[in-house]
């Protein structure tokens, strides 16, 4: 069962171009490079997260709605406050017939869900001998749909050694607006790729997974800001309790790895970073003749930089094709 689900930026609640990134932590899980059972699956998720932010993070935002000129000198003292609850379908088709030796699977993301975010404090802007300080707070609150993410994978399976490359992407079709301070689309196309490794022994119960990649960001048209390349890795380690029940962790690290353009001098080359680490629980059960999926995890995040930073859980449950009675139950527990 690959325990991962397609990203879901929230424009309130991330970064790099006014705290937004394209790529969402969390986004891959345990087993995510064991392949599947082939025909096709469903993933619906529940996403729940709240992160605050100050100084570079929270004025990102401000310069960005405020639309202050880069000739503007500004000192910024702003706490960014934000949630997001959404709702994503991720249907998924996987082949039966090998692609390079390898199992393919291709699937969409689309989500709906309510995104809300308040900023409060002081800026001063200064022309010259000139200053305006401003101090107050601004809400902002949206329900509507959010971008489309394709996604294609390739697996590989070698004993306990699973192995897989994917390659995904933004579709920026959802709600979007540069002045609004909280958003559900992110305003411009993206293309993440990269791999991971799944290593699962159904005997011992052990299972250890790591996904990692680069996000390249195309330009804003509305904004003409460009966020700089990304790289990140989600990891998962569980034991088995039963062929049915696993607990274990979850975690990932997520660096900007090159300036973003077009920003506001008083931000400097606005790379972000962050860190997390939380527990998961997951049950295997059937629905009719389908394998039904359960998975609760959270994560806490830390050493933030230029992003804001709090908690989210992802609350799924998928159902998928069952293996054929012939194979072994521990194989039935490397469906979606």
């Amino acid at each position: 069962m690959a325990m991962m689900i397609t990203s879901i930026p929230s424009g309130a609640v991330r970064a790099d171009e006014g705290g937004v990134s394209y790529w969402l932590p969390g986004r891959f899980g345990s087993l995510a490079a064991t392949p599947q059972v082939p025909g096709w699956s469903m993933a619906e998720v529940y996403y729940h997260t709240s992160v605050s932010a100050f100084g570079n993070a929270a004025a990102a935002r401000e310069i960005q709605v405020g639309r202050i000129p880069a000739t503007v000198n500004v000192d910024l003292n702003l706490h960014l406050n934000a949630q997001a609850d959404l709702v994503l379908l991720n249907p998924t088709y996987t082949f039966a017939t090998p692609v390079l030796g390898g199992q393919l699977a291709i699937g969409v993301t689309g989500l709906f869900g309510r995104s809300s975010a308040n900023l409060d404090g002081i800026l001063t802007a200064a022309v010259g001998p000139l200053a305006l300080t401003r101090t107050g707070s601004i809400a902002d609150s949206i329900t509507s749909v959010g971008d489309l993410y394709p996604q294609a994978t390739l697996k590989w399976n070698a004993g306990v050694h699973n192995f897989m490359t994917y390659v995904t992407g933004d579709i920026p079709v959802g709600a979007y607006s540069p002045t609004r301070l909280a958003n559900l689309g992110i305003g411009h196309a993206a293309i993440d790729a990269g791999g991971g490794y799944t290593y699962f022994n159904p005997q011992a119960g052990h299972e250890f997974s790591a996904v990692a990649g680069f996000t390249y960001n195309f330009k804003n048209p509305d904004t003409q800001y460009q966020n700089g390349i990304d790289f990140h890795v989600d990891w998962a380690a569980s034991q088995f309790l039963s062929k049915q029940l696993f607990v274990g962790l979850v975690g990932y690290g997520y660096q900007q790895i090159t300036d973003d353009f077009g920003q506001h001098p008083a931000l400097g080359g606005f790379r972000s970073r962050v860190f997390s680490v939380g527990p998961q629980i997951g049950f295997l059960f059937p629905v009719g003749d389908m394998q039904g999926f359960l998975n609760l995890k959270g994560y806490g995040e830390f050493a933030a930089e230029n992003r804001p930073a709090g908690w989210n859980t992802w609350l799924t449950f998928s159902i998928s094709p069952m293996a054929p009675a012939t194979v072994a139950a521990t194989r039935r527990s490397t469906t979606k």
